[in-house]
């Protein structure tokens, strides 16, 4: 198979970002007196921003009116907007530089498939927006495990999904990877939890890009 597109999550692949998301989700939960559980920060990845709120705010959500949720959803990004003035490129994981810049010399497109609404600051904030081509709209997306925005991200790059590698370091979005039309997943992190993922990496450091786009740039030679 000749692979021709890399698409990518933003938070846990690239960046520590959820760290951010989970110190503002915190916040908001500490502000309505809501307990955080062993097993909330895990059950928040990978989740777009009102699907987060209903996990924080648990058996408590029908007592919120819809006006409320947005409410407290807005007041959760204006902390995370705020958190993400402190990004840099030394916040890039182990590897991500690295790799988006082997791509990009090669001339394999890239795309980010991110739930965050903030992704386009957050690229800007780790030097790094200028190695994609397109940023699926997480706004016209159905939320992970739903394969859409992964979709949405191969069809920005003009590239059929079956010759697009996707990274993703949560379950809900391996799943929606493999629901995306023969595209491959690379889960990033966990092999316990990951499982389902195509081939498993601890961190980019450790994904050989060579071994899957090799014959894309070889065929690009000879055409």
């Amino acid at each position: 198979m000749i692979y021709r597109a890399a698409i990518f999550d933003l938070d846990g692949v690239l960046a520590d970002t959820a760290r951010l998301h989970l110190a503002a989700w915190r916040q908001v939960a500490q502000e309505l007196k809501r307990p955080w559980a062993e097993d909330t920060s895990e059950n928040l990845k990978g989740l777009e921003r009102m699907a987060s709120l209903e996990v924080i705010l648990g058996e408590e959500r029908d007592q919120f009116s819809d006006r409320e949720k947005i409410d407290l959803a807005n007041t959760k990004n204006r902390y995370y907007q705020k958190l993400i003035r402190s990004l840099s490129p030394i916040d890039l994981l182990p590897g991500a530089g690295e790799l988006l810049a082997w791509l990009h010399e090669k001339q394999i497109p890239i795309a980010l498939a991110s739930a965050s609404k903030n992704a386009q600051a957050v690229l800007q904030a780790l030097e790094i927006s200028h190695y994609f081509s397109t940023i699926a709209d997480p706004e016209q997306s159905a939320p992970k495990p739903c394969p859409d925005i992964f979709l949405a991200a191969a069809k920005g790059l003009q590239v059929e999904p079956e010759l697009c590698v996707a990274f993703e370091d949560a379950v809900a979005g391996v799943s929606a990877i493999k629901a995306a039309q023969g595209m491959i997943a690379i889960g990033v992190g966990s092999e316990n939890s990951l499982r389902n993922a195509d081939y498993i990496v601890c961190s980019l450091e450790d994904f050989n890009p060579r071994d899957f786009f090799l014959s894309a740039i070889r065929a690009a030679d000879v055409s």
